[in-house]
């Protein structure tokens, strides 16, 4: 889904453009999004990822050289991390329902500098644990936040576009703290190690601060929702206690808090949904075939030079910056979204064979048949994230997003948590037959996906007029 012409104007929730004639230099211009608001997202984006890459460089020697924890106590502590992430999810999306998900996120997000700032002074195993603990709360409960206000500030048919937008810039900007990174390694010190991490914590001050002045204004694509809105879960929407328009209005706390604050979370009993997340969170595992299964497999099984894993990373990065907004073109429809999943399961599926095949093979053609690999995978990765987005917010209708993003990002945090395990073991430890197995596990999860989709198809067809 790509901005169309008539859509190149502001829209009018949007602050003006900044400059002292209201407007930037034309040059400049075209090399931005035209949505301001998007623009300011990205600006926020850049800042986050820029320190999130600077800190993901250096963290694994800033633990075990400057906190002295050996790989075992690492590895425990981020897998107890990970798990706090999971369980965090939810309860920050209710959370972003009932008070507004920007003033959860602003909240969220400064915790998160004072919880990456405190491990500059951690001298204890324990003490570590609770704080990585702690961090990967807040962390995985900002991201859930963060989605909730991208529904809330972006019109609905624009918001897959505006986050395929946001995912190049995330990926620009830590290529850029990485960067910044390496030559923090380079120079390997304790002080330089203690600054990278203080700087990113420096970046979530920002954040906060960016995100505090973000005006929030609801999208006049996604707020008349009373007449003919209905509960996803099945639960017909209540027009009497919207206000006196008779129209929710998402971004108002108090609104929310009389709406969704007493009730259950209706994600959790919206069957199709569920669905959808765990067969979204089964794809990606891609996420750690790229980070955990390719470098191992490079390095272990093939002949393939170590170089290798660097060019991996540059080939996904490069094309996830090139084609993932074109990626989201037609993905609004929630048919067409899951064919994208499935599209993407089956190209993950392929992914692995080809990966599988460099086993054997003399090193540079190894090399040329693994970055072959990363190239379906990348293309895959794109798909299967454009679909992603948009039947998470597509399924939510235009209630309860916070709720909704909350159960989809803890079924993404559960497969980030899961994954590196998973792949080491089960694909790396049995070879191409492993590979061969993980494939057709993820090719599963995209062919599923349509059934789930007609699923939820099925269930609003019965549910009621409001």
């Amino acid at each position: 889904m790509t901005t169309s012409p008539a859509e190149s104007s502001a829209p009018s929730f949007a602050m003006p453009e900044p400059g002292r004639s209201g407007r930037l230099p034309e040059a400049l211009r075209r090399r931005l999004h035209p949505d301001p608001t998007v623009r300011r997202l990205a600006g926020i984006t850049l800042v986050n990822t820029v320190g999130n890459g600077l800190s993901l460089s250096v963290a694994v020697l800033f633990f075990t050289r400057v906190l002295g924890l050996s790989a075992a106590q690492l590895g425990f502590g981020m897998t107890a991390a990970g798990l706090c992430g999971v369980v965090a999810s939810v309860p920050a999306g209710r959370a972003a329902d009932r008070w507004g998900a920007r003033r959860v996120l602003v909240a969220l997000v400064s915790a998160e500098a004072v919880g990456t700032a405190g491990y500059v002074f951690v001298h204890s195993y324990p003490a570590f644990v609770l704080l990585a603990c702690a961090v990967s709360a807040v962390d995985r409960g900002s991201s859930a936040a963060r989605n909730a206000l991208y529904a809330e500030v972006l019109p609905a048919d624009r918001r897959v576009a505006g986050r395929a937008h946001l995912r190049v810039v995330t990926n620009i900007g830590i290529c850029l703290g990485t960067g910044l990174g390496a030559i923090a390694l380079q120079l390997d010190t304790r002080a330089v190690y203690l600054s990278a991490i203080l700087a990113d914590a420096v970046s979530y001050v920002a954040v906060a601060f960016l995100l505090h002045r973000l005006p929030v204004v609801v999208a006049p694509a996604a707020a008349p929702v009373a007449a003919e809105s209905r509960d996803r879960a099945g639960t017909p929407g209540a027009s009497g206690t919207e206000g006196d328009s008779g129209t929710a209005n998402p971004s108002d706390p108090v609104d929310k808090g009389v709406k969704q604050g007493r009730r259950g979370n209706p994600a959790l009993r919206d069957g199709p949904f569920l669905a959808v997340t765990a067969l979204c969170s089964v794809l990606g595992l891609q996420f750690a075939v790229l980070e955990v299964g390719v470098p191992l497999w490079i390095v272990q099984q093939t002949d393939a030079p170590r170089i290798t894993v660097a060019g991996s990373l540059v080939v996904n990065t490069l094309m996830v910056i090139a084609l993932q907004v074109r990626a989201t073109r037609g993905t609004e429809e929630r048919t067409a979204a899951a064919r994208a999943c499935r599209r993407a399961g089956l190209l993950l599926a392929a992914s692995c064979l080809v990966l599988a095949l460099a086993h054997g093979l003399p090193g540079i053609l190894a090399a040329v048949v693994v970055l072959a690999g990363i190239a379906l995978q990348s293309l895959a990765e794109v798909m299967g994230q454009a679909g992603g987005w948009a039947l998470s917010y597509d399924l939510a209708g235009e209630r309860g997003h916070g709720a909704y993003q909350g159960v989809f990002n803890a079924g993404t945090a559960a497969a980030l948590m899961a994954g590196p395990a998973l792949v080491s073991t089960v694909v790396i430890g049995y070879g191409p037959t492993g590979w061969a197995v993980l494939g057709a596990v993820l090719a599963a999860a995209g062919l599923a996906m349509g059934p789930a989709v007609r699923w939820a198809g099925r269930r609003d067809a019965r549910l009621p007029a409001a």
